[in-house]
């Protein structure tokens, strides 16, 4: 599936996400959806940060998916990228501490939000 296509077919937990990212709505940081990075497909990437957020169903949790993705993560992690993984039950049932919890971690990583 290619990235346009992927754009146009967001599940119900991506497209709530990408209200709250889009257009710079998240302190400032710009966010682009299905990003192509290094031969993958990210859902959500902020290129200045290096920060991919990618949101995942249950068939991410078990087998050759599972395994997939934890290949994928540290490849984009030994790229330089940090990779977080939330569950689209989070992102529709939390979405204020999925966003929280991005803001959270880029302010350990020396992210100034003023």
């Amino acid at each position: 599936m290619n990235a346009k296509r992927m754009r146009k077919d967001m599940t119900d937990a991506e497209a709530k996400l990408w209200q709250e990212l889009r257009a710079h709505r998240l302190e400032g940081l710009g966010f682009r959806r299905q990003m192509p990075i290094e031969g993958y497909i990210a859902d959500f990437a902020c290129v200045e940060h290096k920060l991919i957020v990618e949101v995942d169903g249950s068939h991410h949790a078990a087998g050759e998916q599972f395994i997939h993705d934890e290949k994928r993560t540290a490849y984009l992690e030994e790229q330089g990228w940090t990779v977080f993984r939330f569950w689209n039950d989070d992102v529709l049932k939390d979405i204020t501490n999925v966003c929280q919890h991005i803001i959270s971690v880029l302010q350990e990583q020396g992210v100034d939000f003023k």
